[in-house]
């Protein structure tokens, strides 16, 4: 029922910027979460930075002041945008609704920082 439709992730410059949007569609309660995580090889999942449908934000100590998280309830978007990425940041990003009844994800989407 629930889909997550994901885009923004590619091939960057260290130093350049991404925009990743993932817009979900399907019933979930309106009290929810949406978040971003990735996924490194041989590494595992961690947390990036999620948003909660009044707007409350948490980062990563590792994306802190580099990325930014933001939502659009109205279309049910979530968006990440990457400024000053690292090689450090190469994974594969996932998003995330999640509402005490239901979580689902994305299919993920590759971000690759690399010369």
């Amino acid at each position: 029922q629930m889909q997550l439709v994901e885009s923004g992730g590619g091939l960057v410059q260290p130093g350049g910027s991404l925009r990743l949007s993932c817009a979900a569609s399907g019933s979930f309660f309106s009290i929810n979460t949406m978040g971003w995580y990735r996924q490194a090889p041989g590494k595992q999942r961690e947390l990036v930075a999620t948003i909660i449908s009044g707007g409350r934000k948490n980062y990563a100590d590792s994306v802190k002041g580099r990325f930014t998280i933001s939502r659009d309830n109205a279309k049910n978007t979530v968006y990440l945008q990457m400024n000053s990425l690292k090689p450090e940041d190469t994974a594969v990003y996932y998003c995330n609704i999640a509402d005490g009844y239901m979580s689902s994800w994305g299919q993920g989407t590759q971000v690759t920082v690399s010369s």
